[in-house]
């Protein structure tokens, strides 16, 4: 995924994940704790739990849109 790509799907400037980006790959980057190397199950959980979220939120917007059209169609009908 592209930085621009990333800044916009988790809404966070690009300058701040290049810093990361840049500081994690110096090594510089830690949570406090002894970092434990991640397994490929733990990305692929997390790959999994970011794509239902989009999901989840693709379909609150179409449950919106079609709510939205169905009150216009009403509309139109009314004449």
């Amino acid at each position: 995924m592209s930085i621009p790509e990333v800044s916009r799907r988790v809404s966070v400037n690009e300058s701040s994940i290049r810093y990361w980006i840049k500081r994690a790959k110096e090594g510089g980057l830690s949570n406090g704790r002894e970092q434990k190397p991640v397994t490929a199950e733990q990305m692929e959980v997390a790959r999994l739990r970011r794509e239902v979220a989009e999901l989840k939120m693709e379909r609150e917007i179409l449950k919106k849109a079609a709510a939205y059209f169905a009150k216009e169609s009403l509309r139109g009908t009314r004449s």
